[in-house]
């Protein structure tokens, strides 16, 4: 954008009321959720990988008593690591469609509105957090078919669906600061699959912190996913419980989510030079 533009749409930002700004969020967030409604067979291909995980891995990793799960049964422990790691799979690929969005001309259309930026950003975080329920009623499926202990009290499921939309819109977020610095769907398809690994394996999602070695439990203790998990473990399953607390586990996911927001809101028009 020019600078006069640029300058324009600041002022127009500034003189957006709360209300406004919600219902800005809301459209965009909209556009978004009506694709997943008009092809909902993403979500049932997306859960294919957490099937196999719980199925094979968690059903044959639940025979060993190697793996201190803290009395829990291993398919229990590892249940609310793979609900995180759908939603992570989810959301890291989530900035393809600001590419293709930019290739197509709409991102330039919505630059060019008096929507500020962080409503553009928030609305996509918005989109990506009902993805994100979505895919939990279908592992809660799941799990039920394979025995899992699940809790179903009003304030477990209110928490559980809590953290996984604050999980969702992180990574989906820093999913869209990789497409605005990359740029280049083969880019980004590259740059999604080195980070899900990393960020799935150095957390606690199937293994306790206490088995890792101290440079990895390092590692972990910066990783979103870990605090995702350690809130979801302990409101998801019958006997579960969280390391850090619950409240440690929320601000650690808010705080990143608003650092991750403010770099976005800043890289966002950046995709289109």
């Amino acid at each position: 954008m020019s600078q006069a533009h640029a300058a324009a749409h600041a002022a127009w930002a500034e003189h957006t009321t709360p209300l406004e700004f919600l219902r800005q969020v809301e459209t965009v967030a909209e556009a978004d959720i009506r694709k997943l409604i008009r092809d909902p067979i993403e979500l049932f291909t997306r859960m294919i990988q957490p099937a196999l995980w719980l199925g094979i891995f968690g059903e044959v990793f639940s025979r060993t008593r190697a793996i201190p799960t803290g009395g829990l049964r291993y398919l229990d422990f590892m249940t609310p690591g793979v609900l995180a790691q759908s939603v992570l799979f989810g959301a890291i690929f989530y900035g393809i469609s600001l590419i293709w969005e930019r290739d197509l001309g709409i991102v330039h259309k919505f630059l060019a509105s008096p929507t500020p930026r962080s409503a553009l950003v928030l609305g996509r975080a918005v989109s990506s957090m009902a993805r994100s329920l979505a895919q939990t009623v279908l592992l809660y499926v799941l799990a039920l078919v394979l025995g899992v202990n699940l809790r179903f009290g009003i304030l477990s499921l209110a928490g559980v669906a809590a953290a996984v939309m604050l999980g969702s819109a992180i990574f989906s977020t820093f999913s869209l600061i990789a497409a605005c610095i990359v740029k280049s769907r083969e880019r980004f398809m590259g740059i999604g699959q080195v980070l899900t690994m990393p960020l799935f394996f150095a957390s606690n999602a199937i293994y306790p912190l206490s088995m890792m070695p101290a440079w990895l439990r390092a590692i972990s203790r910066v990783n979103p996913l870990t605090y995702q998990v350690d809130a979801l473990r302990g409101l998801m399953v019958e006997s579960g419980a969280s390391t850090f607390g619950f409240a440690h586990d929320f601000a650690a996911l808010a705080i990143a989510f608003a650092i991750l927001i403010a770099i976005a809101t800043y890289l966002y028009p950046r995709i289109i030079t």
